[in-house]
């Protein structure tokens, strides 16, 4: 089992184990508070693994990139893993937990700008505002007015995943008197809103499904042709959640072949690469992978890793440990 640092022991190795990019402003923290390495600048990681693997005792790494297998196992003091980020499913718990190796990420404080985004997701494609933008910077407003959209207010919208996010998202819809539904793995005792068993389900019944589900092995391909063909062609999908969790071939084919009404997506199956029959279609607002990514959020996520941290190296715990 690896060894935990614990208060006051001197003769724990201390290095802080950085893989992968992170805010300047995190990485410049961590540099100056600890002994940090980062491994995805090494000219050679295999050859520091071989010779330093033995002082690492804790991993910082982000949402997108985790800790692979193969990386803990050449850790043998590694005690935790440490994610900027909500999402922690590109490192297996399940390893980790096996070699006594906690795992943390950055629940809550990314909670309420995911969920703004995603509603204003759902605004704009409804709404086409993108879509509308466009068209007056090409000077098409000259010539005629602008196709009639459809109204957001009033409708049935679906959340897909009713957990932080997906509450948060419902609360603000509630603002627009919509009637909202959601479906999750088992129903939330508390949740004031209807639930559905299934996807296809949810999308049966609701004009607009917001997926804000967990990715992972669990979700891959939960959003399913199926799910799309139920959602049908007045239906509108909007993705806060990751890539992973929409079928995106069979998203392109609904997409190019007037399926659905529309899409909003903020993740994709292979970021940065988003399939070109989505990027040229009008019904379709992309963006960057950016639900977190405002100033105070990302702030907030970064002074949790070093929460996390900091008590792991002092106390042998987390703030916010995975559940």
């Amino acid at each position: 089992m690896p060894h935990h640092a614990a208060p006051g022991d001197r003769t724990a190795p201390r290095t802080v184990l950085q893989v992968s990019a992170l805010l300047p402003e995190l990485e410049r923290t961590l540099a100056d508070r600890y002994h940090t390495v980062r491994l995805h600048e090494l000219p050679d990681p295999a050859a520091y693994l071989r010779e330093e693997a033995h002082n690492v005792v804790a991993a910082v790494t982000s949402a997108r990139w985790g800790v692979g297998n193969s990386l803990m196992d050449a850790l043998p003091g590694l005690g935790a893993i440490v994610h900027f980020g909500v999402g922690y499913e590109t490192t297996d718990v399940a390893h980790a937990r096996s070699r006594g190796i906690d795992v943390s990420n950055t629940p809550d404080v990314l909670t309420d700008c995911v969920a703004d985004l995603a509603v204003g997701g759902l605004i704009d494609v409804m709404r086409e505002l993108s879509a509308a933008d466009r068209y007056v910077r090409a000077g098409r407003w000259r010539a005629a007015p602008y196709p009639l959209t459809s109204r957001v207010s009033g409708k049935k919208v679906g959340i897909l995943g009713l957990g932080r996010i997906g509450r948060a998202v419902a609360r603000r819809l509630e603002g627009f008197g919509t009637d909202i539904a959601y479906c999750s793995r088992v129903p939330v005792p508390d949740a004031p809103y209807r639930y559905l068993p299934t996807a296809r389900m949810l999308a049966t019944e609701c004009d607009a499904v917001v997926v804000t589900v967990a990715g992972g092995a669990g979700t891959g391909g939960l959003v399913s042709a199926e799910v799309l063909e139920a959602l049908g062609p007045r239906g509108y999908l909007v993705n806060v959640a990751r890539g992973t969790v929409v079928d995106e071939p069979a998203l392109v084919a609904a997409v190019r072949e007037g399926r659905i009404a529309g899409a909003a997506l903020d993740v994709f199956a292979d970021e940065p690469n988003v399939p070109q029959a989505l990027m040229e279609s009008d019904r379709v607002v992309l963006l960057p992978h950016v639900a977190s990514g405002t100033r105070e959020t990302r702030r907030a996520m970064g002074e949790l890793v070093l929460g996390n941290l900091q008590r792991f190296l002092t106390e042998g715990a987390l703030v916010t440990p995975v559940p």
